[in-house]
């Protein structure tokens, strides 16, 4: 998707309230996230100048209003993990299943192995939803592996899921070899 990302583009500091938004939905209502106190639009902004300094993408869907974003951070903080990072996509609830998910997370795939990354990790809380697993799949992630009850929210314990994604393998669906 580096020449057309349809409704995708990097976000602006005028898109971080409709991000905290998102993000606060799920913080909120669901066991998608482990946080359990929304950050706020400064945290956001924090955040996103971080990224940037960085060179990693955020990016959002843009469907006549922030209908879901996505970024990449470093997964861990030591230095041999420079070249790996995690992704996360939320999207706003009544723009699921438009395909917004999928263009959302190709976009961030294509710009992740412009900015270097060779590998990505995607942290699923096993909720018996299947959409973000199913997402992840279809763009080449592979199963890594399963943390068994490492989340308490709630009131329950919840299992994360990790996949992860080569972006140096040149037959996987997205970018190809760095």
């Amino acid at each position: 998707m580096a020449l057309d990302d349809g409704p995708v583009r990097p976000a602006t500091p005028g898109d971080l309230a409709a991000i905290a938004a998102i993000y606060a939905h799920y913080v909120e209502t669901s066991i998608a996230t482990f946080d359990e106190v929304a950050p706020t639009v400064a945290d956001w902004e924090r955040k996103a100048a971080d990224l940037a300094a960085r060179g990693l993408p955020l990016l959002i869907a843009d469907d006549g209003e922030v209908a879901g974003y996505a970024y990449a951070a470093p997964w861990r903080p030591k230095p041999a993990y420079r070249h790996t990072v995690e992704d996360s996509i939320y999207l706003a609830p009544g723009h699921t299943g438009k395909g917004l998910g999928r263009a959302l997370l190709a976009a961030l795939l294509d710009r992740c192995g412009a900015a270097g990354a060779r590998q990505v990790i995607a942290v699923i809380t096993d909720s018996g939803d299947p959409g973000s697993l199913t997402l992840h799949r279809r763009l080449g992630f592979v199963d890594a592996g399963r943390l068994t009850a490492v989340g308490f929210k709630h009131g329950r314990w919840i299992d994360t899921l990790l996949l992860q994604r080569d972006l140096t393998d040149a037959t996987a669906d997205g970018p190809g070899p760095r």
